[in-house]
């Protein structure tokens, strides 16, 4: 084995983030379009303002919370377990945005809200077993 080699290899795999960022619209593509375009389950369509209105009311951090976690027909994280919270949160926003949001990509502040939503949601659905 060629140890010189191997530990380049080694030194650049650790210099890599854990998980590259995604945009929301990366993350839209790869992941919710395949429900959100066509409305499977009832999902709400892209860009579909009607359908839209009632969630994004909610708000940015509970309408993201309860996504992540799962809602209705929905599974958790979309169904990619591998999602990270912060690009997840991104897709939200993208979908959000297409049909008449105003939101922002979550920085560290919206994304504790998002995480306290996340808890008092998983409490809820706990209680309801």
């Amino acid at each position: 084995m060629n140890w010189k080699l191997a530990g380049v290899v080694v030194a650049a795999a650790l210099a890599l983030p854990a998980q590259a960022q995604q945009s929301g619209e990366a993350v839209y593509k790869s992941v919710c379009m395949a429900c959100h375009a066509a409305g499977v389950a009832n999902a709400p369509k892209f860009g579909d303002a009607k359908a839209w209105a009632p969630l994004i009311k909610e708000g940015q951090a509970v309408l993201t919370a309860h996504a992540w976690v799962g809602v209705r027909g929905m599974p958790a994280r979309g169904g990619n377990p591998n999602l990270t919270l912060e690009d997840f949160s991104k897709a939200v926003v993208y979908l959000a945005n297409s049909a008449g949001g105003k939101w922002k990509d979550p920085d560290p502040k919206m994304l504790a809200s998002i995480q306290a939503e996340e808890k008092k949601r998983i409490a809820e659905l706990a209680k309801k077993k």
